[in-house]
């Protein structure tokens, strides 16, 4: 059996979260033996020198055993860095186009 129909033959659920030029892919596995376990890939899409896209990805195996320690630690990491720095995206600002929340316009359906 090829590795790649091996792969996506043990896919049981996918959840996918594109954010710039990051893409988050949250996959529900099943192993051999028929328990179910979670891999969270990170897909960056860099640029080479001749202009060619490639694609850099880190892949991260979460088992059942380790769910709530996981989740316990990511949300306490989480919560300390909005009490530290609050919810703004600093590096947001270093973009070239970068406008302040202020500087928006929102559009409600009744206006449009």
């Amino acid at each position: 059996m090829s590795e790649f129909k091996e792969r996506h033959e043990n896919e049981i659920f996918t959840k996918v979260l594109k954010a710039g030029r990051r893409t988050y892919f949250f996959d529900v596995r099943e192993t051999k033996a028929g328990d179910y376990y979670l891999t969270i890939t990170e897909s960056k899409k860099n640029f080479g020198e001749n202009g060619e896209a490639t694609f850099e990805k880190h892949k991260i195996y979460l088992y059942k055993e380790d769910f709530k320690s996981f989740q316990e630690l990511f949300n306490e990491s989480t919560d300390f860095i909005i009490q530290q720095k609050g919810e703004d995206v600093i590096s947001e600002r270093h973009d070239k186009d970068y406008k302040t929340r202020s500087s928006y316009t929102i559009e409600s359906d009744d206006e449009v």
